[in-house]
């Protein structure tokens, strides 16, 4: 098994050095020796940054990624805990989109100002309140807007 040092598994995963020797840090990722000053990592390393990766992009934090592995290094992921950031990201979702819609309209519409449109207003109050959800933007959509 041929190792890895840092700067050739920062290459092939496209991460920072700086970010690797982070994640060693946390406890995300181990080097398994040096060569001089160089830290050196397994090849099966590049499947778990792309598994952190995965996790980031997703929206989990640093923690809750390292809890998805076991002691053994193998993925340990619950699907509950999947089903619970895909409802997250559903209503983040909702969120940008009712944003979006408003923004559009509140871009071509007629009123003399913003802060005349009725729909915008409602966005407004809504976001004030803080419950700017995708209730809205079902309104947006029946209305055309």
């Amino acid at each position: 098994m041929k190792l890895l040092d840092i700067a050739e598994v920062a290459r092939r995963s496209a991460t920072p050095a700086s970010t690797l020797r982070f994640y060693e840090e946390k406890g995300l990722i181990a080097s398994v020796g040096r060569r001089g000053l160089k830290r050196l990592f397994d090849p099966k390393v590049l499947e778990r940054l792309a598994l952190i990766a995965l996790g980031r992009a997703a929206g989990f934090s640093l923690g809750e990624i390292g809890e998805m592995f076991a002691a053994d290094g193998r993925p340990r992921i619950e699907r509950e805990r999947l089903l619970a950031k895909a409802e997250e990201l559903d209503l983040a979702i909702g969120r940008l989109a009712t944003m979006r819609d408003g923004l559009r309209h509140a871009a071509a519409c007629q009123a003399p100002s913003m802060l005349e449109c009725p729909h915008f207003l409602r966005i407004v109050r809504l976001a004030g309140a803080g419950r700017l959800d995708a209730a809205p933007r079902r309104r947006f959509v029946a209305e055309g807007l």
